[in-house]
């Protein structure tokens, strides 16, 4: 076991959480932590008693809406390599943000200092904000109803908060997976860290709601790499199956990341020896470990209503899926068997919540059903703009509560929810797909990717390849790497997987928006077979 002492001695340099840390909230540095530790109450009274402030404010500003967040910001980072303690970084952060509608516009501002006054000041910058917003005003503001919720709580799906275990706890785990990676001949480098995340979320509104929410995510990273007698190759496995959710310590703990580090460092140096890929056509089946991705750049990105409709070309890119008018109801993304769920009502799900940031229930929704488009993701401002639609399908005009802020200091807006392929209705397993597929590769994991703006024509790797040849596989491939075009792509999907193959993947680190913010989310997917699908040799040389 590490001890105290130990720990001090070596841990190391700062370098290798250096790109986790560029991703933190505005704000996550700048704040001191929080005094006293509970969350609820402040130098200026409650939580609640702030938010209350803060709302009359700006009712007395002018607004017809507001809302306010009161929110706690903890993340902490522990970072090996080899048999080194690399860095342990802990992020928190806490304050104040008020949004306001006045005059159709919107208007923002957000203080780190908890007291009457400072609330109260932020209100009546946020009404200013809106009220100059007015000169570029495309649209008045209008929000789909949404009943209120007083005095409502949730708490996501852990049982143990990774808050409370002691670091060296944390670095015994990831030492104790390094050392068995370590010990595979030809594995030479082996990284690994732990991501934990906590929020402790107060929200307010004007329409009455009242809500305090609790979540905690974890994501234990691992990657071992290779390295060939020559020097001359290198090959990388990251433990993907130890996919980031929305659990806690008890979750860390079942990853079995010691158990799995020495097949993952296995799976690293089989790679070295693995045939590279001929160029061509093959049928494809993907796991949810590597389709997760392919789920979220080529649907969850193109279906996000701002998207969509332009108003993310400056940054994020548009979408090819527009405009709605014209596939809603209409363009076929993929055949009968594909049902694309939105939801953020998954347990341990990244992007699941009990209400979103504009106080909103969130429901289910089928953005595909039977492969054809059928909604996209949406907010309280979002939902009136597809009101013809939702009236003309005999549905509620309403939100599907993907509002979301990455921190008390940012303006909440339309964000990805959990995006998943559902199950078939038979019960086909990942072996039952490479039983019935007589030429084609199999793929584990995701790796490298690019898309193009209108999330029409992409590029994915994976981690692991596998060759099939009459329906067993033949060995490892490698340098793999397919490319689609997004409809032609999942209407060549003719197989998945039933409900028990059903898996979640997904990140941290989905990025949006200008000034950027970053969201996490989930995409739960079964095994697919896709035909006919071009791949290319990433290491191939001209």
């Amino acid at each position: 076991m590490t001890d105290r002492r130990e720990f001090l001695k070596y841990a190391g340099s700062a370098g290798a959480a250096a790109a986790m840390l560029a991703a933190l909230p505005r704000g996550a540095r700048a704040a001191p932590a929080p005094t006293p530790e509970n969350v609820e109450r402040f130098e200026g009274g409650t939580a609640k008693e702030l938010m209350m402030d803060a709302l009359n404010a700006a009712k007395l500003a002018g607004a017809s809406w507001a809302d306010a967040r009161i929110a706690r910001f903890r993340q902490n980072f522990v970072v090996t390599r080899e048999h080194q303690i690399i860095n342990v970084v802990d992020t928190d952060t806490i304050g104040c943000g008020v949004r306001v509608l006045l005059d159709g516009c919107w208007g923002f501002a957000a203080t780190r200092n908890l007291t009457k006054d400072a609330v109260t000041a932020a209100a009546r910058e946020a009404a200013s904000i809106a009220r100059a917003n007015r000169a570029a005003r495309d649209r008045a503001v209008e929000l789909a109803p949404a009943p209120a919720h007083p005095n409502a709580t949730w708490k996501s799906a852990f049982t143990v908060d990774p808050f409370d275990v002691p670091v060296e706890q944390k670095v015994d785990l990831l030492l104790a997976a390094n050392a068995e990676a370590m010990k595979v001949d030809k594995v030479k480098y082996v990284n690994s860290i732990l991501f934990l995340v906590k929020q402790e979320r107060n929200y307010a509104n004007t329409d009455g709601s009242v809500i305090t929410q609790t979540l905690v995510r974890s994501w234990p990273l691992f990657t071992a790499t290779a390295v060939s007698s020559d020097f001359s190759d290198f090959q990388n496995r990251q433990g993907v199956e130890a996919a980031p959710m929305g659990r806690g310590w008890e979750y860390v703990l079942g990853c079995d990341l010691a158990g799995n580090a020495r097949k993952w460092g296995e799976e690293a140096a089989q790679k070295l020896t693995a045939k590279p890929v001929d160029v061509g056509r093959y049928d494809l089946v993907l796991h949810p470990s590597n389709s997760w991705l392919t789920i979220h750049e080529s649907i969850g990105h193109p279906l996000e209503l701002d998207r969509a409709l332009g108003y993310e070309a400056n940054y994020a890119g548009t979408s090819f899926v527009a405009p709605p008018e014209e596939k809603l109801g209409k363009l076929r993304y993929g055949p009968p068997i594909m049902n694309i769920r939105g939801d953020r009502s998954q347990e341990g799900a990244l992007s699941t919540i009990g209400y979103d940031d504009d106080g909103v229930q969130p429901d289910d929704f089928l953005i595909i059903k039977d492969g054809v488009v059928n909604d996209y993701e949406t907010t309280r401002e979002q939902a009136l703009w597809l009101k013809w639609w939702y009236e003309k399908e005999g549905r509620p005009v309403r939100s599907h509560g993907c509002a979301y802020a990455d921190s008390w200091s940012s303006v909440s807006f339309q964000r990805m929810p959990n995006v998943s392929l559902l199950p078939g209705k038979e019960e086909r397993s990942w072996d039952d797909l490479i039983a019935a597929t007589d030429r084609g590769i199999a793929i584990i994991g995701d790796g490298s990717f690019s898309i193009d703006q209108q999330r029409y024509n992409a590029q994915f790797g994976g981690q692991v390849f596998y060759e099939i040849k009459g329906g067993k596989i033949a060995g490892m491939l490698k340098d793999v790497a397919y490319q689609i075009r997004t409809p032609d792509f999942w209407n060549s999907m003719d197989m998945i997987g039933g409900p028990k193959s059903y898996q979640l993947g997904g990140s941290f680190f989905d990025g949006k928006g200008q000034p950027g913010q970053v969201n996490a989310v989930s995409h739960g997917a079964v095994p697919a077979r896709f035909r006919n699908v071009n791949v290319i040799n990433t290491g191939r040389k001209s």
